[in-house]
């Protein structure tokens, strides 16, 4: 292997900001993803290396020998206008002999490069995969279904055909015996079921099973999908929520309904853009970004459907169905349909409608048929219409909010007279990016804090290891602190406004120094150190106040228009609001006041809605029909938007009274600035808050 230049620090710049100029010609640009860390590093570095230097979650065992084939990256060719970058194929050195020679016990997957092999010869933005991460991305989401009656689009249909000794066509035959059998008439024949006719008929003594789909809640124009020899008792189905940030799946039972497995993964197209307009914008300033979008998003529905059907011991034949939900971005990208219309008002959608197609349209093996539901507004999407379903708002006296909070945050208010919904633009923030020290929801990231208001000295806890921080065994347990994810961020910019370290405007404040060494000067500004070199800025708050303004704000505008000043209660949705503390939350005023008990987490409603649609044909309908009737806002074009933002800019409101939360913590005094006396913070219930 040749000899590796002389490696000096790279030059850092901090997260989701655009990179410096390159100092000098010896230097070269390089942003990783998902992390979005990013630095300058002397040209000819390796990308390993380069990940090295920069702090990125790169794996390797065999020290950069090209053995172990666990630092495979992809190389992201064309302009990223978020970190003013092009990339050029020459700006990375061509294969040598240690990738062509490469016989390692990993396979070296079709498109990708090994990053000890890689050198850094320009601007490069390299993607780091998620089996090339030492810490995934832990993927919590899980599917609630209480109450659902299954009664699913596809069903099983057992049948015996008698010998055809008059030469009739086989499909009338078995068209016959479906309608004298089962009372289904007027069936159709996908055309791939028609060479398997033959073979499943070929003995009239077993029998043939028949899957039969049914294109609304009664048997209208129903469909043969696929045929089988013998008695088959199982088929199954998918219900897949495409996030921005995550593609997560549940494989279900079709006749009992029963979740047979459970799966999640990065969305490869994060590489392309952590949030949803800079895809948008990448689609605009590439020439065919649009079909790398759409076959990045297509190679990891595929895998996460292997991953389902493999978990379960089956095969793509008993796959009968597939459910997707997501934003109307992804939709559109999914669908290979061009979003960029959706990135400047007023944000037309292509179809707000349910899109039914086969599976090889979405590049998936043929056998399954794939429904896409609704969609709502330009900017939400059928994720939110899934979410509605699992929470059933429209069926409910009380008035509720179901927030599903993400890089673009979706809300939905209203009750059983009507329901509004909106968007607002939160970005990434909350899910560790634009945070000094954050990263995403992985082994080690920090993910509870609690201050002390007296001492100011913390304890939190990491993901992956049980114990706090104070607790005995907590160094031995569990892996190393890395940084600090989204629910981790809200609750310490929380604890440090209870404290007294920030005030009611988001400043850090000056006298902290005297409370604490913790707080430390930092230029102009002062900083927060939490752990070891783990510090919040003033930019980190200052990042949480946009975000958290950006979602309060849209909230406060539905309110307006539905002529409410308070709501009954509160659904926190989406893998981020199932792990934010609901007080912390409200301590921010990133959801209005509520009774605390009002206030809670419902995991993924758009991967349970999901889940609804796929196993009910009931369910499915009264989806589409709930979603034609939301009254939507556009937070966008509309004029108020922009006071409400300012207005929420404060902690936790500039104005709106919080007399629910005052049970439960005293805030700071209006107004309180340096050298007020920090909250104290009540019992819940009786309960201590932990």
């Amino acid at each position: 292997m040749a000899e590796r230049p002389n490696q000096s620090a790279p030059v850092a710049s901090p997260v989701g900001e655009p990179l410096p100029p390159t100092d000098t010609a010896e230097r070269r640009r390089i942003v990783f993803t998902p992390s979005g860390l990013h630095g300058t590093v002397p040209a000819g570095t390796t990308v390993l290396d380069a990940a090295r230097l920069l702090g990125v979650d790169l794996d390797s065992v065999c020290g950069g020998r090209g053995i172990c084939g666990r630092c495979q990256i992809s190389v992201s060719i064309g302009e990223f206008s978020k970190w003013a970058v092009t990339v050029r194929p020459g700006h990375v050195s061509p294969p040598e002999s240690l990738e062509l020679d490469y016989r390692g016990a990993r396979p070296l997957r079709p498109g990708l490069r090994l990053g000890c092999g890689a050198r850094v010869e320009g601007d490069l933005v390299i993607d780091v995969p998620a089996e090339s991460q030492i810490h995934k991305q832990v993927v919590r989401k899980a599917a609630n279904v209480d109450g659902l009656v299954v009664d699913p689009i596809v069903s099983l249909h057992f049948i015996k055909v008698d010998d055809n000794a008059e030469g009739n066509s086989v499909s009338a035959l078995v068209a016959e015996r479906l309608a004298e059998e089962w009372g289904i008439t007027d069936v159709r024949f996908r055309f791939d079921v028609l060479p398997a006719l033959h073979p499943a008929t070929a003995d009239p003594g077993t029998g043939l099973t028949v899957a039969v789909r049914r294109n609304d809640a009664d048997f209208g124009t129903p469909l043969v999908t696929a045929v089988w020899p013998g008695f088959v008792d199982r088929i199954v189905g998918a219900a897949v929520d495409i996030g921005s940030t995550t593609v997560a799946g549940h494989l279900c039972d079709l006749t009992t309904g029963e979740i047979l497995a459970s799966a999640g993964r990065m969305n490869p197209q994060i590489r392309f853009g952590e949030d949803l307009m800079s895809r948008v914008s990448y689609v605009m300033m590439n020439p065919g970004g649009n079909t790398e979008l759409t076959a990045a998003v297509h190679t990891a529905l595929s895998e996460l459907l292997n991953e389902l059907l493999a978990d379960s011991d089956l095969d793509w034949s008993r796959l009968a169905e597939v459910v997707l939900v997501g934003n109307p971005i992804m939709q559109h990208l999914a669908l290979g349909i061009d979003p960029t219309p959706l990135g400047q008002a007023p944000f037309p959608l292509a179809t707000d409608r349910a899109v039914t197609v086969e599976a090889p349209s979405l590049d998936l093996p043929v056998g399954p048929t794939v429904y896409f539901g609704p969609c709502i507004a330009g900017h939400v999407g059928a994720d939110t219409a899934a979410a509605i379903l699992s929470e059933k708002p429209h069926e409910s006296d009380a008035v509720q909010l179901l927030v599903d909070v993400g890089t673009n945050a979706e809300i939905v208010l209203g009750n059983r007279s009507g329901l509004l919904a909106a968007s607002s633009p939160t970005g990434p923030a909350f899910e560790g990016a634009q945070i000094s020290a954050g990263q995403r929801a992985t082994a080690g990231a920090i993910e509870r804090v609690r201050i002390d208001s007296t001492t100011l000295e913390p304890r939190f806890r990491v993901i992956g290891n049980d114990h706090w921080s104070d607790e005995p065994g907590f160094g031995d347990a569990g892996p190393a602190v890395t940084g600090i994810c989204g629910s981790g961020i809200i609750e310490v910019i929380s604890e440090m406004f209870l404290a007294g370290i920030i005030d009611a405007q988001g400043v850090i404040v000056s006298s902290g120094t005297e409370r604490s060494r913790r707080i430390e000067p930092s230029e102009r500004t002062f900083t927060y150190r939490l752990h070891d070199d783990i510090v919040i800025t003033q930019n980190d708050v200052r990042a949480i106040q946009l975000a958290k303004a950006a979602l309060r704000a849209g909230i406060d505008l539905l309110c307006e228009h539905a002529g409410l000043d308070s709501v009954d209660e509160i659904r926190l949705a989406g893998a981020f609001g199932a792990h934010i503390d609901p007080i912390c939350a409200m301590v921010l005023g990133l959801i209005p006041d509520c009774r605390p008990d009002a206030v809670r987490s419902v995991g993924n409603a758009a991967g349970s809605g999901a889940v609804r649609a796929l196993l009910s044909a009931t369910e499915r309908a009264e989806m589409e029909r709930v979603v034609a009737s939301v009254t939507k806002i556009e937070t966008a074009t509309e004029p108020r938007f922009q006071e409400l933002f300012v207005a929420a800019l404060a902690f936790p409101h500039l104005s709106a009274p919080t007399p629910h939360l005052a049970t439960v913590v005293d805030l700071p005094a209006a107004g309180a600035g340096a050298g007020a006396e920090p909250a104290r913070r009540r019992r819940r219930r009786g309960a201590a808050r932990t």
